[in-house]
């Protein structure tokens, strides 16, 4: 039987996001099944179940090795480390190995693709937020349409740098008919969401989408719109869209099950 593979989130009070993790676990549960490999996930803090209580349960069941993968784009936070040599500390048989972050992977950034098509196509009339003038008669032209491209942002200045090179990649490979690429961060860092939105309309743009580089819904999510929504109540001039987030799919999982089988062979 193959080492469990352990789903490392950072943990928030957000229920619709521990929902969507939950959602995610379960469908990698029944992906690995056919290789008999369990999953189970844990949050760092806030949000249950804790890493602690995944790993106890999971040593119980007597695993003593693991791969841990925080589901993170960009890099594992900085608890990751502590939280995994506590684990150690309380359970002196375990070993891990880690799952490299998800992003920029190309299917990461394929995802990314499929959502910015479906804010242009507007398909949900319910769904992404949507700001438009009165005039919408009028096409606008990719040419014409910017996108911004918004991280969680970060203390650490290698981490939002990562998110621009992202940016970067995504206007190479998906993006390149359309004005450009800008960077944005929800907090802790500039630009935020309005702070792009303005580069875009300095710029010239006549239509942004903002995009989000997040792996699931919730109050980071609703922030990014929030922000969005303000901007452009001063600014009924600009067509602005909203996408969704990468979200619980099958495409993600598969990016998740090669972290897994490549920390499995780099580990033996």
């Amino acid at each position: 039987m193959k080492p469990p593979l352990l789903l490392i989130g950072q943990g928030s009070h957000d229920d619709a996001g521990s929902a969507e993790f939950g959602r995610f676990v379960h469908r990698l549960r029944c992906r690995l099944d056919q290789t008999a490999a369990e999953v189970s996930g844990g949050y760092l803090k806030q949000a249950n179940p804790r890493l602690s209580d995944s790993v106890a349960n999971l040593v119980a069941r007597g695993h003593h090795r693991l791969v841990a993968l925080p589901l993170s784009l960009n890099r594992a936070p900085d608890e990751f480390p502590a939280a995994m040599a506590l684990e150690q500390e309380r359970h002196p048989t375990l070993m891990y190995d880690t799952g490299r972050p998800l992003g920029p992977d190309p299917r990461v950034l394929a995802l990314l693709a499929e959502r910015l098509d479906e804010a242009v196509a507007d398909l949900a009339p319910t769904g992404p937020l949507r700001l438009v003038t009165d005039d919408e008669d009028e096409p606008i032209s990719a040419a014409e349409t910017a996108i911004v491209l918004v991280g969680e942002g970060s203390t650490d200045p290698a981490a939002n740098a990562e998110v621009h090179r992202v940016s970067r990649l995504f206007w190479e490979t998906h993006g390149y008919d359309y004005m450009t690429v800008e960077t944005a961060f929800v907090s802790l860092t500039p630009p935020g969401v309005p702070g792009g939105l303005e580069r875009c309309r300095r710029l010239g743009a006549r239509r942004v989408i903002v995009l989000p580089y997040l792996l699931f819904a919730g109050g980071m999510l609703e922030r990014v719109w929030a922000q969005a929504l303000a901007y452009g109540a001063g600014h009924p001039e600009l067509d602005i869209r909203c996408a969704e987030v990468i979200g619980d799919c099958e495409a993600l999982a598969d990016v998740v099950i090669e972290r897994y089988e490549e920390a499995l062979v780099f580990g033996a």
